[in-house]
């Protein structure tokens, strides 16, 4: 043993068992245009655009037009630069790696004049060996390829036939060939986005020196036995042995809470080596398990992994471990052909409501942790329990998933391939594979994630043939989806992660399209898998057009964001609905139009000859179109959850599109650039509830059923009220007795011709008068109140124009508005403008003279400076 030690001491030298040395080569960095004539400091992490933004050398590039005027920044090459010392005696290390955990995108890399390697994937971790290049000071450059002109060589070299689509819609205004490219894909432009295809490092990049082993990454996923009923972790570690003779050593886990500690001896061989570590929860510990937001609590344990290895060499890391067990059911329907589509989360079935996440800026380095924060939480506390992360953006920073573990959303993750056939040559599999793989294995610890899904819509636009393809060359695009997504991505995920179900696309028949050869002839059958949904010419109040699917992942309605959003980006020509502004800032062809029109079929539209208050009153009756159509459809797929009818039903989730905006235009999000609640981010805190009243009407008969996503059965009171438009009291009243709500279930509560109801009441006609309803127990509120019109708004009979007055106090760090009204208003909307915050509710129908509202601001503010920004608009408001 004495002689196998000393023999170990000799290899290592003095400083083997000394840590890994790091050195961050964030902070300044020079940038310099393709011709030299622009040269000028740039922050790392981050990119052209904001450093040019921060020398003042461009606008804000998201005022006015100026996506259309700095074009010429992403087609041109770009060079980023910068001169740096170690701190640290450089010959005592075996081996000196460059990493960059990100770079945007096409590059080539120099060390000290020595080309090391190149980068074309904006979605992999690089690690360059270095050892042999670096010295005491240093020069690092990295030249960029313009994204566009990349995407386009890559496209023209690709000779043996098209992969379409080749350019965006016109309207788009964007860049052509970012299917080509492995790149956030709506950075050459989308209907709701700017084209700004960015070009720098944007995330970390540092030099690591290290003697004999360095770890490279470990990762765990936590597996539930389900024949032991016990809990198990299984624990990667990949190291870089760079020692010419193995390395022993020992690796002890332990979660102190959990009374769990192990310790085993591994070998490391020379070269890249992975340690596979299966570790066995104490059974005699209680496990809490992590569960989605409003069904449980998000219990994490903190876990340590020390390896103590030869010549002293000490690694330690430390992460949250948190349980739980995940299950995509897809099996026969009772009295429906097609198969079941909704997911387990610890053995209780869940319904998923929520909505898609786009990325929240167009410059990645711009998303602060504040800003994430900002935005999930907002999903939170309008009852959400899910986000999608949509498969045209980016793999999301490690502080999101961080954040949707913590807050208890469960995140549905695609890869990011959007909207486009791929191409499947050997260069761009390769690049896809790698950066699958180091994503994986990047997010799987995360409880957070339930599902992977290999694309958004591309099944659908291969087999709906969106890119008019000639049908001899249909196999030619099959043979090549399935390449890519099933024999390439899903063979990767399904190695690296066993513990989470994968599809193939989104929308996807599920098991439906794997039986017809991974494409299925029509992928929105609605007995199977998921549909997208948009329609936007029928009438969106009609339950009747909406598609009784399985599961839900795409629907919306657009709306346009607050004035005050809209100010900060744009001049006093443009406050017009004709102005060339706006309709340049909308990328959905005729959407503007479309917006109008459903507005229209319930609303008198804006009246004001002053382009101004019409340019305000148009935004504020879009986002109450958006908000009342997003309502009808969730409502209806909510109450769908425990319905089969003419076989189709059976509906457990709901993702409207979209919650957040990349910048400030008209579009479908519920959250405003910036994290600002539209008016249906509100209705979706009241359509999210976790026990709701929904109201309909079907062939004159008007129904309410109760939906609860609770875990227990309840015992609830219904109460349903007329009310006049022309009277502030309830005409009347009535309650039913106590009635049982299943828990996890819709359940028909009441029923009535909608002309005997009328009866009940008096003067009441569907012009006249409005119904709203809630749920009860001991006189206590169980749900919001819900309503239903029973005519369209534009045909009421008795509404006057409200004066509404709100007297604001302060309570704590809380604001409180006294409102009072002198008529009922439908969709009263509080603003105080550019002041950050909430409200507890806003947008609500008014039937009473009073009513309290809180505001929580995100900021400091005060009494006087909320009074004078203060503005109340409802509907009668804009005639």
């Amino acid at each position: 043993m004495r002689l196998r030690l000393l023999l170990l001491l000799a290899v290592c030298g003095a400083a083997a068992g000394a840590a890994a040395r790091t050195l961050s080569l964030r902070g300044r960095w020079r940038i310099r245009s393709g011709n030299g004539s622009l040269e000028l400091p740039g922050d790392v992490p981050g990119c052209v655009h904001t450093a040019l933004l921060q020398q003042n050398l461009i606008q804000d590039p998201y005022y006015r037009f100026n996506d259309l005027n700095y074009r010429w920044i992403s087609l041109d090459n770009w060079t980023y630069s910068k001169e740096f010392k170690i701190p640290f005696d450089i010959s005592k290390w075996q081996k000196v790696n460059l990493i960059f955990e990100g770079v945007d995108t096409v590059t080539k890399v120099l060390l000290n004049d020595v080309t090391i390697g190149e980068t074309d994937n904006m979605f992999k971790r690089y690690s360059f060996d270095v050892t042999n290049v670096v010295r005491d000071v240093n020069s690092i450059e990295l030249r960029f390829q313009s994204p566009v002109l990349y995407a386009a060589q890559q496209s023209k070299a690709h000779t043996r036939y098209e992969v379409p689509p080749d350019c965006p819609p016109l309207v788009q205004k964007g860049e052509c060939h970012v299917n080509f490219i492995r790149k956030e894909q709506c950075s050459f432009g989308w209907d709701w986005g700017p084209s700004f295809p960015t070009q720098g490092i944007w995330k970390d990049v540092r030099v690591e020196a290290y003697n004999l082993c360095q770890l490279n990454y470990f990762t765990f996923s936590p597996i539930y036995d389900a024949r032991a009923q016990e809990w198990n972790l299984e624990i990667e570690s990949s190291f870089d042995v760079v020692s010419s003779k193995p390395v022993y050593g020992h690796v002890m886990v332990a979660l102190p809470k959990l009374q769990t500690q192990q310790t085993q001896g591994i070998e490391l061989q020379p070269g890249e080596r992975v340690v596979e570590l299966f570790v066995k929860i104490n059974k005699n510990i209680s496990v809490e398990t992590w569960w989605p937001h409003g069904h449980g609590n998000q219990t994490g344990y903190n876990m340590t992994i020390l390896f103590e290895l030869d010549g002293g060499l000490s690694i330690e890391k430390s992460a949250k471990v948190y349980f739980r067990t995940v299950e995509l059911i897809e099996e026969p329907i009772k009295g429906s052909p097609g198969l079941s589509f909704y997911f387990k989360i610890n053995g209780l079935p869940i319904f998923l409501k929520g909505s898609n996440w786009i990325p929240a800026d167009s410059f990645q380095d711009r998303v602060t942790s504040d800003l994430l924060r900002l935005l999930l939480q907002s999903a939170v506390d309008a009852n959400m329990n899910t986000l999608r992360v949509w498969g045209g953006g980016v793999y999301e920073q490690d502080e999101f998933y961080e954040l949707c573990d913590e807050l208890g959303i469960m995140v549905w993750q695609d890869f990011m391939f959007a909207c486009a056939l791929y191409p499947a040559g050997q260069g761009f599999l390769d690049s896809v594979r790698a950066e699958v793989a180091y994503q994986a294995r990047r997010l799987k610890s995360h409880p957070s994630i339930i599902t992977w899904s290999g694309n958004n819509e591309n099944e659908a636009a291969l087999m709906m043939n969106w890119y008019g393809i000639h049908i001899s060359d249909l196999p030619t695009y099959i043979n090549d989806y399935v390449t890519l997504y099933v024999k390439n991505i899903r063979e990767i995920v399904l190695t690296a992660d066993k513990t989470r179900p994968f599809i193939t696309s989104s929308p996807t028949n599920g098991a439906e399209s794997v039986a017809e050869g991974w494409v299925s002839h029509n992928p929105y059958d609605k007995h199977f898998g998921d549909v997208h949904f948009y329609d936007y010419i029928s009438d969106c109040w009609n339950w009747k057009i909406f598609p009784k699917a399985r599961f839900v992942s795409e629907y919306g309605y657009q709306s346009w964001p607050s004035f005050s959003t809209l100010e900060k980006i744009s001049s006093e020509e443009d406050w017009s609905c004709g102005s060339r502004f706006s309709l340049h800032r909308q990328h959905h062809a005729d959407g503007n139009t479309e917006m109008l029109l459903q507005a229209g079929l319930h609303f008198k539209l804006p009246q004001s000859k002053d382009p101004l208050r019409s340019f305000k009153d148009t935004i504020y009756l879009t986002q109450v179109m958006q908000a009342q159509c997003v309502k009808t459809q969730t409502e209806f797929y909510r109450r769908s959850r425990s319905q089969v009818v003419h076989g189709e039903g059976h509906t457990m989730g709901a993702l409207y599109w979209q919650l957040n905006d990349i910048w400030q235009a008209p579009s479908w999000a519920s959250l405003e650039y910036g994290g600002k609640w539209k008016m249906l981010h509100y209705f979706a805190r009241h359509f999210f509830a976790p026990l709701l009243p929904v109201g309909f009407e079907n062939q004159d008969v008007f129904f309410i059923y109760g939906v609860s996503d609770l875990r227990s059965e309840c015992n609830v009171t219904l109460t349903v009220r007329l009310h006049a438009w022309s009277s502030l009291e309830p005409l009347c009243s009535r309650r039913t007795r106590r009635l049982v709500m299943k828990a996890g279930k819709a359940t028909l509560l009441y029923k009535e011709p909608v002309p005997r109801l009328l009866k009940t009441c008096g003067t009441c006609t569907r012009q006249r008068c409005v119904v709203s309803f809630h749920l009860s127990a001991a006189g206590q509120l169980l749900s919001p109140t819900n309503y239903h019109f029973l005519s369209s708004l534009k045909e009421a009979v008795g509404l006057h124009k409200a004066h509404i007055t709100a007297v604001i106090s302060q309570r704590g760090d809380t604001f409180v508005f006294d409102l009072e009204t002198s008529a009922v208003a439908p969709f009263v909307w509080l603003d105080v403008g550019n002041i950050p915050g909430r409200f507890s509710d806003n947008g609500f129908l008014m039937t009473g003279k009073t009513r309290t509202v809180l505001f929580y601001p995100w900021k400091p503010t005060s009494k006087s400076e909320l009074e004078r920004s203060f503005q109340v608009t409802s509907l009668t408001d804009i005639y």
